[in-house]
């Protein structure tokens, strides 16, 4: 089950939710009650392993958002900046070696993306 799918069911039983997710994007296109948008790396979405009061931050943050959100499929962003540049970040949380599906899909996924620029 996708999350929004989840999110819309919990919400049908009469219990709120918040999605924080580093695509809220994708988010507003599926429909999600409430999103809390963090430009944070994948897999640290509440925040840097150890950083006890940024995750702090990003959870107070959801719930308030939780208590003032108004209307259905509102979104938040969070005014946070992670403290490693992007592109360095990115590069950490990659694996040195792609797994046997990216290596494979990686060509076909290039062409497509060179042809839709032309």
């Amino acid at each position: 089950m996708n999350v929004p799918v989840l999110a819309r069911a919990f919400e049908a039983a009469g219990i709120s939710t918040v999605l924080v997710t580093m695509m809220p994007y994708w988010a507003e296109k599926t429909g999600t009650p409430r999103t809390l948008g963090v430009e944070f790396p994948f897999g640290q979405t509440l925040g840097q392993p150890h950083d006890v009061a940024q995750q702090q931050r990003v959870i107070a943050a959801t719930l308030d958002l939780l208590a003032t959100a108004t209307e259905p499929g509102t979104i938040a962003h969070l005014d946070e900046q992670w403290p490693i540049e992007q592109k360095t970040a990115y590069k950490a949380w990659q694996p040195s070696e792609p797994s046997p599906i990216i290596a494979h899909l990686a060509p076909r996924i290039r062409d497509i993306m060179r042809q839709s620029r032309q």
